[in-house]
């Protein structure tokens, strides 16, 4: 069983909610499990009417400019490409502490190159991009935990 077929596998575990898959062959033996955790509900309650102080109406026309600028923002992102996690597990910029980071914002990748390493079961994967471009944007902090279809660069395609 090459890597390819573990990161298949591993993704089948993330997708289905299977807790658990065990493959045990002459040569060697896997056990993937998944964490699993309970959903978490919150209760809110809305106050009853009350009079609006007077200050109030102050208070929404300051962030009216926020939606504004924001609109200029979506729009030029519309045309950004995000690299997903294929996997979960722990993110890492760099092949190891010492060495510099696979790629930086402004450097221009092909697909095939190799953007993270997702360390996953004690397993470290390589990602590689799937798209040619260049890095806008780095989403995600080196050494923290992703989810599966977590987005982890924006690239601007060529």
């Amino acid at each position: 069983m090459d890597i390819k077929e573990i990161q298949e596998l591993i993704k089948f575990v993330a997708k289905s909610g299977v807790s658990e898959v065990s493959i045990d062959r002459k040569d060697f033996k896997l056990t993937i499990k998944a964490q699993v955790t309970a959903p978490t509900f919150v209760q809110a309650t809305l106050p009853a009417a009350a009079p609006a102080p007077v200050a109030a109406p102050a208070v929404p026309a300051a962030p009216a400019p926020a939606p504004a600028a924001a609109a200029p923002a979506a729009a030029e992102a519309s045309n950004l490409i995000t690299i997903k996690s294929p996997m979960i597990g722990t993110f890492y910029r760099t092949p190891s502490p010492d060495k510099p980071s696979f790629v930086n914002v402004g450097d221009e990748i092909k697909a095939g190159k190799v953007v993270c390493i997702i360390e996953a079961m004690k397993l470290f994967n390589e990602i590689e991009s799937e798209v040619s471009g260049k890095i806008v944007k780095v989403l995600v902090d080196n050494a923290t935990p992703v989810e599966y279809d977590q987005p982890l660069f924006l690239v601007e395609p060529m």
